[in-house]
């Protein structure tokens, strides 16, 4: 699914990211950005940008809160290698 947003959303930053993370958060939404729901919580998005990930919730007021990003593997690597990544340190 594509998640669409006006370009003013107001983006509540409860990590305390970088403000450039949450410009692109907002830069995406106003676009139109890939986006997965989740499928446990109503309202909870992963939403892409080719190299990030962004877990949003969107309020019913339609404020949005940021609550993680992290960077997304290349669906080319190898198997073994993502895998490698996966693996908890010991």
């Amino acid at each position: 699914m594509v998640l669409r947003m006006n370009g003013n959303t107001e983006i509540e930053n409860l990590q305390h990211y970088p403000a450039e993370v949450v410009e692109t958060v907002r830069a995406l939404l106003a676009v139109g950005a890939p986006a997965n729901p989740d499928p446990h919580r109503k309202n909870f998005y992963d939403v892409e940008n080719g190299t990030h990930v962004f877990y949003i919730h969107v309020c019913p007021s339609g404020k949005v809160l940021l609550l993680a990003t992290w960077a997304k593997y290349p669906a080319s690597m190898p198997a073994e290698e993502s895998e490698l990544l996966a693996q908890p340190c010991a």
